[in-house]
Formats: structure tokens, sequence, C-alpha cells
């Protein structure tokens, strides 16, 4: 028998912002803000299929992408985050200081070192915030958010959660695998803690695979081949070394922890308002949704002009959606990814 999703009844309204968080009990995390944004600049297909020597329409066929953003020249990964961090914090209307905690989900840093979110917390005038840089690839951002929801129920303060990456940067442009998919964007949740229990997270799946390392990777730059003189410029960029395997090990990836992180709340697929699955390819997302059995009116996408910007993906698509979904108190999101390392995971998020 199919179970529907329970919605909450008879329960408390959310806390008021403008007053400490100890005049509560909270028990619940809830997303108060939304932001996303991508570069100005938009690469069509017709661009990249002229240097590949791709027939015209080759990539949508394959990926459902229409078109992707780059980053300007001089622009760097914090000024992408800082623009979706900075409409989730004014989306809130959250003094800025009472926010403890800023995780910023990343394979593109400023810089190698330090970390990026300090500085990015000191952009946003986050002056009680704490800032670190998380490294999941394509799966970053589910990683950050179940820290995140962690810490907003038993610090009782909110976290700004925010995925970016500049991938136009780490692309070989003559390898088609790559060139095809990636995109630069930002997207960020800011979180805080409500009365209600059954917001944020209520089941969650996390995976890994490091048999299944060198799939993807980006050769030369760590500790294993460090940069140095000599070194091949193709080795500094992203290497895919087998499509077909990663495509069909991330499906199995992301529906594996999506029915985990249901069955860990007691729901079923029927019981999803909203699936939310990495924007990697159009037809990995359809057949994800097909073998959750969820429907195509319930799937949330912004792949067809924005790309696989890894991490950034589910945020951007859960704010650039927002105005049309109007998430109601009650509903579910399930979120899920897997990327490099491989790594992924699934999130079913009580709004």
């Amino acid at each position: 028998m199919t179970r529907s999703a329970k919605r909450p009844t008879g329960s408390q309204p959310p806390h008021d912002r403008n007053h400490p968080m100890t005049a509560i009990t909270p028990t619940g995390c809830e997303i108060i803000g939304l932001g996303h944004h991508a570069p100005d600049r938009v690469v069509k297909n017709a661009e990249i299929e002229a240097r590949l020597g791709l027939e015209a329409g080759w990539i949508a066929r394959r990926t459902g992408i229409n078109e992707r953003r780059y980053a300007a020249d001089g622009e760097a990964l914090t000024d992408l985050a800082f623009a979706a961090a900075d409409q989730a914090l004014r989306s809130a209307g959250l003094a800025r200081d009472r926010v403890g905690l800023t995780l910023l989900a990343t394979s593109t840093p400023d810089h190698l070192l330090p970390p990026s979110a300090p500085l990015l917390a000191h952009k946003l005038g986050l002056t009680g915030s704490g800032g670190i840089d998380l490294t999941g690839a394509c799966a970053g951002f589910l990683y950050a958010l179940a820290l995140a929801d962690s810490f907003v129920k038993t610090q009782h303060v909110p976290v700004l959660v925010v995925a970016a990456n500049i991938l136009s940067r780490r692309i070989n442009p003559a390898d088609r695998g790559s060139a095809i998919l990636f995109a630069d964007a930002a997207g960020a949740v800011l979180l805080a803690p409500t009365t209600r229990k059954n917001a944020g997270v209520r089941g969650v799946k996390l995976a890994s695979s490091g048999a299944d390392y060198g799939l993807i990777q980006i050769p030369a730059g760590g500790s294993r081949t460090p940069f140095a003189e000599g070194v091949p410029i193709d080795d500094t960029k992203m290497l895919i070394a087998d499509g077909k395997a990663v495509f069909a090990k991330a499906i199995a990836m992301m529906v594996d922890t999506s029915t985990a992180a249901l069955a860990s709340a007691g729901l079923y697929a029927s019981g999803v308002d909203h699936l939310l699955p990495h924007q990697a390819n159009a037809r990995m997302t359809s057949m994800v949704a097909h073998q959750l059995a969820i429907a195509d009116d319930r799937t949330l996408s912004t792949i067809a002009n924005f790309g696989n910007s890894s991490a950034a993906t589910i945020p951007f698509t859960l704010s650039a959606r927002s105005a049309e979904r109007s998430y109601k108190q009650g509903a579910t999101v399930l979120m899920t990814a897997a990327g490099a390392g491989l790594t992924g995971g699934a999130i079913l998020w009580g709004w």
C-alpha cells in the first residue's frame, strides 16, 4: 500500500528572527533564505560544437543542455558565491552577525590555500561566523547541508550553506566529455532553527565508492602529482576516463541513496512533492526520476539553460525555481547527487 507524506498539523509558528534563539526550544531546521547567481556570459552549444567538429544539435540530443554560463576574466569563485549568498541573506532579512557558520561547497576555490569560506563570510559581513570549504565534487552541497542541519539543531544558530564552481577554467576545451557539460554558477540556502520538528533533514544517506576514484579527476595539482615545471597543461584540466561508466554508476548511486533516505524517513516516493537531482545530464535526471517512480511534473531542472555546475546545481535550481514552485510548509524535497570520487547521497528535506 502506498503511503503519503504526513503533513504537520498544529505546529508552532517559526521563530521570530528578530529575537534571540534562546527564546524558543528549537527542534527542527528551516530554510529561511534562498539565492542563486550565474555569470553574464552565455555560451551556446553552437560555439562548442564548432570547436569540436560536432554536428548541430549533437550536444542537446545527448545532454539536454542548450547553453551554459562562463565567468568573466578576473571573476573569482567568491564573487559568484557572494552574489548568491547575499541574495539569500537579503531575502531572509536576518541580522548578519547572527549567522554562526558558513559552509562553502566548491571544487574551484579562489586559492588552494587559504580556504575561501572565511573570505566569503568577511565580504558578506558575517562577523560572528566560522567558515570552512568542503570539497565533495557534485555531492558537495548535500554533505554541507547534512552537516549544517545538525549544527543548526544542536547549536541553535543560523548557518549559511553556499555551493559554487567556476568549472569553465577546469575543462579541457578539446575534450568532448567535459567541454559539453560543465558551467559556472552559485546557489545558497540560509538555515535557521525552528520549533517545527519535521522541518529540515527527515532522511539522509551519504555514500562513496573509492574503487571508482579515477573515473573523474584532475590529474595534477595535488600531493600525488604536484604542480611543477614541465607538468603538461592538460594534466591540470578535468579528465573523464569513462563517461558510460560514470553515467551508470551515478544513476545507481542516486537511486540507491534516495531509496535509503526515503526509507529512513518512513516515506515512499509518492510522498515526495519535489525531486531535485543534481543537474549533470538531462537523460540522467529522467532515468533517476523514472527509477524512483516520480513524475516529471514533480522534478525540478535548470540544466537546459545553465548546464552542469557540479555542487552548485542543487541550490541554484532550488532558488531559481522557487517563484514558480512556491514551496509550501510541510512539503518534502528529495535532493540527490553523485559525482567524482565517486561520492554521492540523498537528503529528504521537510520544508
